[in-house]
């Protein structure tokens, strides 16, 4: 699995991606930071996670649309099947690799706390609060882009496809109030994303929550082992 991390971690770096995700995430969220908090002479980083929620939907797909499709266009991904390390490890190292750069993109929050701490107090049990939910929702995303990266050749149509896939998790919060049936309204509540995220941004790490996330990440890499199972014999 360290090869893997290390191959996918170079190639984050050797390429423009890497360089385009970050700097891309520091823009957005040093320009909210000045919008929102700044030019309001606040310390509260509330105006920044409240929009980096849209930034990490839209931004994440980048780092997982060549993940499994870069090596199966290539048609190197048999060499990779066949190498002797497991599936697990090879989708773990893969993960782990975007999950680092996301969390590099991330860290930048608590940078602009730690620079707002000299000029006034910040309420850092909420930037840990929002910082923890951002990174739980990021993994859940990326084990969602990585699996839909390994279904298809084309860098593009993964990227599309994992957008519109967390976009409709987002979307599902409008659907209780739709239906009528009670059950049916529960279990739309109890996967919603929102739901879980929000009490985490607050502080409140209810193992529930926590374990909601982990859960989803660890279903979707479930999902794309056997995927690459399944091309393994085929």
């Amino acid at each position: 699995m360290r090869a893997i991390l290390k191959r996918e971690l170079s190639a984050y770096f050797t390429s423009p991606v890497g360089y385009v995700y970050l700097a891309a995430f520091w823009f957005f969220a040093g320009y909210f930071l000045f919008t929102g908090v700044l030019v309001n002479n606040s310390t509260s980083l509330t105006p920044v996670f409240e929009v980096l929620v849209t930034i990490v939907m839209i931004l994440t797909p980048l780092l997982t649309m060549r993940l499994m499709s870069e090596d199966r266009r290539n048609r190197t991904d048999q060499a990779l099947l066949t190498a002797p390390v497991s599936l697990g490890a090879i989708v773990a190292g893969k993960f782990l690799a975007a999950a680092a750069v996301y969390a590099a993109g991330i860290s930048i929050t608590l940078a602009f706390a730690a620079v707002l701490s000299a000029f006034g107090p910040v309420h850092w049990a909420l930037v840990w609060g929002n910082y923890v939910a951002l990174l739980l929702l990021g993994l859940a995303f990326i084990s969602i882009g990585v699996f839909i990266s390994s279904l298809t050749e084309n860098q593009v149509v993964a990227a599309v496809g994992s957008f519109a896939a967390m976009l409709a998790l987002f979307l599902l919060d409008a659907l209780p109030s739709l239906i009528s049936r009670p059950w049916l309204t529960a279990f739309v509540n109890g996967i919603s994303f929102t739901k879980r995220y929000v009490p985490i941004t607050n502080g409140i790490l209810a193992p529930a929550n926590l374990f909601f996330f982990a859960s989803v990440a660890a279903a979707f890499l479930f999902l794309t082992t056997r995927t690459l199972e399944k091309r393994r014999w085929s």
